[in-house]
């Protein structure tokens, strides 16, 4: 085998995912440019450009705009996902979801209306329903 050929991996640093814990309770708004894991409660809204993992013991109320989701909670509010919304059998959603591609398991409760949206419907609808932008990244 030649050693001179590389197989490089993806690096993911764990330092650029923002995690709210079980036992925490965030009141306000969160907005970050990396990923974000809630396994807590928030109150407010939630915004990331990146991905959002909600464990099965998280309880978001309020709004939850970004990328990309993986859903296993439970939200009161509103949900806006430029991508890809994957609701896991745990999750139930009290409100009403704005996506693109949406995922549903088995299981899966969502008690509101669903409308696919696209790339450019999701930037609109942000510069109405999130307040602080996520820093610049260069």
């Amino acid at each position: 085998m030649n050693n001179n050929s590389k197989v490089s991996a993806p690096v993911v640093d764990a330092n650029n995912v923002s995690h709210i814990s079980s036992g925490t309770v965030v009141k306000g708004e969160i907005s970050s440019v990396a990923d974000i894991r809630v396994d807590g409660a928030v109150q407010g809204k939630v915004y990331s450009k990146g991905r959002v993992v909600v464990g099965e013991e998280a309880v978001l109320t309020g709004t939850l705009a970004c990328n990309n989701v993986d859903f296993w909670g439970k939200i009161e509010g509103d949900v806006y996902v430029k991508d890809t919304f994957s609701l896991k059998g745990t999750a139930t959603v009290n409100g009403n979801i704005h996506v693109r591609r949406l995922q549903v398991d088995m299981g899966a409760q969502i008690n509101g209306t669903c409308s696919m949206i696209t790339e450019e419907d999701y930037d609109t609808f942000i510069k109405d329903v999130i307040t602080t932008d996520a820093p610049a990244v260069d």
